[in-house]
């Protein structure tokens, strides 16, 4: 089954079908580093990392690419607030490094690039100017502005009336604009107080004093900052060029920001900017949406500090990502319900396969052909706009299946019993492979790489070897002391040392 998703730009579910039959781009509209990533943002990285999986799994090589807004007025406000940083600079720095830790600890594929908008301003700059020099925008006191009048398109990824628009921006803005829907591509000056006071956090610096610490660059207009908008058309056609494949952000997304990204990046340069548009639905608490502007969230650290990434992201992709999804107590007991179901027959099964009551001559047919159906099922929910609840309850009926040959056998429950090794052994291939795809983990942690952890005990073994060749044998002791202590086992040869990770399972 041809891989299908929904296409926002169409309203329909087409067949997927990249520019290269080999490559796709893949760009998801990131975070404002303005406050600790929660489970609404972390709902959308799972479900973008599970769409990266699942190509790779399809065999395309994924170009993700995810950006991180670290110039904006929300980030201003919290200037200055508890150890968050001195300055726009120091606090967008805080939030990345803290949104890192976070992704790592679900577990989530590395994109190629996470690029920030402080790093592409000269980017941003050149775009600007290519739409004033179109005739897309106009310069008016320092900022620049789209034109949505000149872009015949606009309004087709929202299906907006042009006309039934209602003005964007504040009133100064207002007044600098030809139509209402006109947008900011560039802003001239810094951050008004008033545009930071209804995010300002108690403890931050008042609003007048955190205004002096927003960052501003030099432009052919004059000193200001990039407008939001233009942001992502830069950064994206920077790392992945003029068409995308995919682009992915939440629903609430569409309009204005991804309808302005798609004017402003046609009109630059006469391509089609997206070619498939995926939303993510919104993540409720209770009644609302939940939101750091609502204050009605659970952090990523207090999520996995208390379940774990495997129960997390059982959660997370219990709903596609289309769908809306609900948080509630009820809701993460059910997940954990369901992983630990994962995780007890993915034990047994290792268990049983890994003993003498595995037996070479065993067959079961209704086992094995159970396990092959529910790999075929998840391979059709994952093709069918990656439907990662479909996907989840085929890995649930691997364990279904598990159990049932595992309780059903002949003389099973006894010392008689003996088992079928190929279909076990394919039960927990099914289960780790498959649910790989779901970014779940069978075996240790889900923080890190194990070919990380071998890449960093190498290094440890290279600096050992120079310090014994050094003479340095305290030294050199220390370090294999360090490194057992952390359960890697270090064994010397005469052809050098050798080592074992510690066993996971």
């Amino acid at each position: 089954m041809t891989l299908h998703v929904t296409n926002t730009l169409t309203g329909a579910k087409e067949p997927f079908e990249p520019q290269d039959p080999e490559n796709v781009l893949l760009y998801y509209c990131g975070l404002t580093v303005s406050d600790p990533p929660h489970l609404g943002h972390a709902r959308s990285w799972v479900h973008v990392d599970v769409m990266h999986r699942w190509l790779e799994h399809l065999g395309y090589d994924v170009r993700h690419v995810e950006n991180f807004t670290d110039v904006n007025e929300k980030i201003v406000a919290r200037v200055g607030e508890d150890d968050l940083g001195e300055s726009e600079t120091e606090v967008a720095e805080t939030y990345v490094t803290r949104t890192i830790e976070d992704m790592r600890s679900l577990n989530l594929l590395r994109a190629e690039v996470y690029p920030r908008v402080s790093e592409h301003v000269p980017e941003i700059i050149d775009l600007v100017e290519t739409l004033v020099e179109e005739g897309y925008a106009y310069e008016a006191n320092g900022s620049v502005y789209f034109d949505v009048t000149t872009f015949d398109g606009y309004g087709k990824l929202s299906n907006q009336d042009l006309e039934e628009i209602e003005s964007q921006g504040d009133p100064d803005e207002r007044s600098e604009k030809r139509h209402p829907a006109d947008f900011a591509l560039w802003k001239a000056g810094g951050v008004d107080a008033g545009a930071i006071e209804e995010h300002h956090h108690e403890g931050a610096a008042p609003p007048e004093e955190a205004c002096e610490h927003a960052t501003t660059w030099d432009s052919p207009w004059g000193e200001g900052r990039p407008g939001w908008h233009i942001e992502c058309s830069a950064m994206s056609m920077t790392h992945l060029g003029e068409t995308l494949d995919i682009h992915v952000g939440g629903r609430d997304l569409v309009f204005p920001h991804h309808e302005n990204e798609i004017a402003q990046s046609e009109a630059a340069t006469g391509q089609e900017f997206a070619s498939y548009w995926l939303h993510c639905e919104l993540f409720q608490m209770g009644e609302e949406k939940m939101s750091s502007s609502l204050g009605n969230f659970v952090t990523v650290e207090e999520a996995v500090a208390e379940w774990g990434a495997n129960v997390v992201r059982t959660f997370l992709t219990a709903g596609s990502y289309n769908s809306t999804q609900l948080y509630s107590d009820e809701t993460i007991a059910e997940a954990v319900e369901r992983w630990e179901r994962l995780e007890r027959a993915h034990e047994r099964a290792v268990e049983t396969v890994d003993s003498t009551a595995a037996g070479s001559k065993v067959e079961d047919p209704e086992f094995r052909t159970s396990v092959d159906e529910a790999r075929e099922d998840f391979a059709t929910a994952m093709n069918d706009d990656f439907n990662t609840r479909e996907a989840q309850s085929a890995l649930l009926e691997v364990a279904s299946a598990i159990n049932r040959h595992l309780e059903e056998a002949p003389g099973a429950g006894d010392d008689t019993a003996t088992y079928d090794y190929r279909g076990l052994r394919r039960a927990v291939e099914t289960l780790e492979d498959l649910g790989e795809v779901l970014g779940l983990s069978f075996v240790g942690e889900t923080t890190g790489s194990v070919d990380l952890a071998e890449d960093v005990v190498e290094l440890v073994l290279d600096v050992r070897a120079q310090e014994r060749d050094a003479g340095n044998y305290d030294r050199a002791d220390e370090l294999r002391d360090e490194l057992e202590a952390l359960g890697v086992e270090v064994q010397d040869t005469d052809s050098g040392a050798s080592y074992r990770l510690p066993d996971t399972n």
